[in-house]
């Protein structure tokens, strides 16, 4: 099982799109653990969206698909900022 997830920093809004064969929740204590510069940069942060999927190669697509134009515009009407 392969997640897509969404987290959003609680200090300036700023929302991360990932995937993961992890479980969402350990990928984000990650995050709030300061995993690389833009993390420690923009943390804390909330899981606020997740999908899952059975294959890495379709998570990766769906992953792609929501960090382009179209998938912004469909996270902000799923998500409210």
């Amino acid at each position: 099982m392969h997640t897509v997830y969404v987290i959003q920093s609680l200090r300036n809004g700023k929302r991360y799109v990932g995937c993961t064969g992890k479980r969402p929740e350990e990928r984000l204590a990650e995050h709030n653990r300061g995993c690389n510069k833009w993390a420690r940069a923009n943390r804390p942060f909330r899981l606020i969206y997740t999908e899952v999927y059975d294959s890495q190669s379709e998570a990766r697509q769906r992953e792609r698909f929501l960090k382009s134009g179209q998938g912004r515009k469909l996270l902000n009407g799923r998500i409210p900022r």
